[in-house]
């Protein structure tokens, strides 16, 4: 049961790459592009991770760190994005 959530999460976080570079093709700007791809990447990062942590539970602080890293780091740089293509948008 442990194994089958496990993989589940990992696919999920796949699926959530794989889903972030659907916006890359579109019209809008580059700005809009890397905040809606580094979203999908977050998740899908921290997909994987506690993925992971169910399958090797004994690693668990250094995945922990991992999860509280993206959690930060990617969020910051995600709303940093939108505000600077949100900036770009409206000066248009």
């Amino acid at each position: 049961m442990i194994d089958g959530l496990s993989y589940s999460l990992m696919i999920l976080g796949l699926i959530f790459w794989f889903w972030g570079t659907l916006p890359l093709v579109g019209d809008r700007s580059v700005l809009f592009k890397l905040h809606s791809l580094s979203v999908s990447d977050t998740l899908g990062s921290m997909s994987m991770i506690a993925g992971l942590l169910l399958k090797i539970p004994r690693e668990w602080p250094l995945l922990i760190l991992a999860l509280i890293s993206l959690a930060i780091w990617n969020t910051v740089l995600g709303y940093v994005l939108a505000y600077c293509s949100y900036r770009d948008e409206a000066d248009d």
